[in-house]
């Protein structure tokens, strides 16, 4: 037994030394032949954003005039907000909060009664507005779709 782990330990020892001499001779390769100048370095992004390693054409150049370019994003008040329907799915007149299920998906809204009509009750359909809260999306700006409901 003892010499087949001594034969293993003197196989594992020869390969150990062969991988160094191997990554030896790949260092001293790359040192003798440098093929990495700064011209190999250098990348290009051509007209359709693929990066190539061939400089663009000076006879494509398309002339760009300065006030053409728009370094903005439009305003808030240039997009409307959608108004929505749905009914209310829950109202806690004491606690003053509920959720409002929208009728053309599954989402459930919550809704602060500050938000809602005073007259507002569970069943009713309601129109309402979205808007970011803390904890996700709020309906607001509630106003009942029907008097009748």
């Amino acid at each position: 037994m003892a010499k087949s782990n001594s034969f293993n330990k003197r196989e594992v020892e020869k390969n150990k030394q062969q991988k160094r001499k191997e990554k030896q001779q790949r260092r001293e390769e790359r040192k003798s032949n440098p093929t990495d100048s700064f011209d190999d370095m250098i990348a290009y992004v051509d007209e359709n954003g693929v990066i190539t390693s061939t400089p663009p054409d000076i006879a494509n150049k398309q002339k760009v005039e300065i006030d053409s370019i728009a370094i903005s994003t439009p305003k808030k008040e240039d997009i409307e907000d959608p108004i929505l329907q749905g009914r209310v799915e829950f109202f806690n007149s004491e606690k003053g909060y509920g959720f409002i299920k929208h009728i053309g998906s599954t989402d459930k809204y919550f809704f602060h009664i500050s938000s809602a009509p005073a007259s507002i009750v569970e069943g009713n359909m309601v129109i309402f507005e979205l808007e970011r809260g803390t904890k996700g999306m709020n309906a607001v700006r509630i106003a009942l779709a029907n008097k009748n409901d």
